[in-house]
């Protein structure tokens, strides 16, 4: 009688661990279907107003904030470089400018995993903990604008570096990678637009709801089924120091080709309480480096000189921006430091996270573009 029992005790621990799994799983594959379509209700949007924004940047200033402007509105820094590429490529856009759009776009990046945040807004420390791994990658990629865009534009060392570069690269072309993250969303992402007849507002909405609730029930999951389990393993393997963080967000991000996917994956670990904020700044960083695989690989497929070179500087930009800011702890802490103050301030006034979005994101690069373009 009582082996009995425990043997059916066993059964169904095992049964409700496979099914917590399962749910894991799907929640998952809806968490990144949820993204795909966000990014593709964007650019149902405006796709073209993107490109124009692009190609008419010839002021740095508005080149950089039109870059960050397009990348909000593609949901992929991936797909504003590589617009950047075929346009240098084309002759439409000056090699100079497209540096400068291309840090905008570095920044813009981020909005994807600050908006992935906001699924948290109803639960304080929880969102006050994915507020802040968001937006640190924010107070980054500023940081590195501000150090780096002074040095390139009155010394151009992106552009003599990222030359030199293309030319050890001349004869190689031809090179395709396709994301398995793409390959196994696509299929639905095509499936809702196509059923909302490509309206992009109708999609907005419920890929938000998606990314709401797919959020909330992740981390009650995650709670329930790994928080004991893997928590310890990312401490003692996975996160175990800073390299291998920034690795993992590397050689993630080169896997799926997405750094919004990549950063925005973590952000539910951060809300949970299985990462911490620490742990989750050199990974971003990684992600940073990871991204300009795909521009690159665009530009390599292209074989034009200036458009290779425009795929280095992005390159280029991300390794030299961590090489200002990571070594140096007083100057690397202060994205950190950033990103804490905002988070508690935004736990106690919700509002004022929406806010940041909408201004930092979307009013200020407008109203910039609309001064000085």
């Amino acid at each position: 009688m009582k082996e009995s029992f425990w043997r059916s005790l066993t059964q169904s621990r095992r049964w409700r661990t496979i099914l917590l799994l399962l749910a894991l799983v799907g929640l998952l594959y809806a968490f990144l279907v949820s993204i795909g379509l966000l990014g593709a209700s964007f650019k149902l949007f405006g796709k073209g107003f993107a490109e124009q924004l692009i190609e008419t940047s010839s002021n740095p200033i508005v080149a950089l904030f039109g870059g960050i402007l397009a990348t909000t509105l593609l949901q992929s820094s991936s797909t504003t470089t590589s617009i950047v590429v075929g346009l240098v490529a084309a002759g439409s856009l000056p090699f100079e400018s497209a540096v400068y759009v291309i840090m905008g776009a570095n920044i813009g990046t981020s909005v994807t995993n600050t908006l992935v945040s906001m699924g948290h807004i109803t639960r304080g420390e929880e969102f006050k903990r994915a507020f802040a791994a968001s937006t640190v990658h924010d107070f980054f990629n500023v940081m590195a604008v501000a150090i780096l865009m002074p040095l390139q534009y009155f010394f151009n060392i992106l552009g003599r570096a990222a030359w030199a570069m293309e030319e050890a690269f001349a004869e190689i072309g031809g090179l395709h990678f396709a994301s398995p993250i793409k390959i196994i969303t696509k299929p639905v992402i095509h499936f809702l637009v196509d059923t909302f007849d490509q309206k992009p507002w109708p999609l907005v909405i419920l890929s938000l709801i998606m990314m709401f609730l797919a959020l909330r029930y992740l981390v009650v999951v995650l709670r329930i089924v790994v928080m004991a389990r893997i928590e310890a393993f990312f401490d003692t393997v996975i996160f175990k120091n800073a390299g291998r963080a920034m690795l993992l967000g590397v050689l993630l991000t080169v896997l799926v080709q997405s750094s919004s996917i990549t950063t925005s994956l973590v952000i539910p670990l951060a809300g949970a309480g299985i990462l911490t904020l620490t742990q989750i700044f050199p990974y971003t960083l990684g992600a940073n480096i990871g991204t300009t695989i795909t521009a690159i690989l665009a530009a390599l497929s292209l074989g034009v000189e200036v458009g290779v070179a425009v795929a280095f500087a992005h390159l280029l930009f991300n390794i030299l921006g961590i090489c200002l800011v990571w070594p140096l702890g007083a100057i690397r802490r202060i994205p950190m430091i950033l990103a804490q103050g905002l988070a508690e301030v935004a736990a106690s006034y919700r509002w004022l996270a929406i806010v940041y979005v909408l201004t930092a994101f979307y009013v200020i690069p407008f109203i910039v573009i609309l001064v000085l373009g």
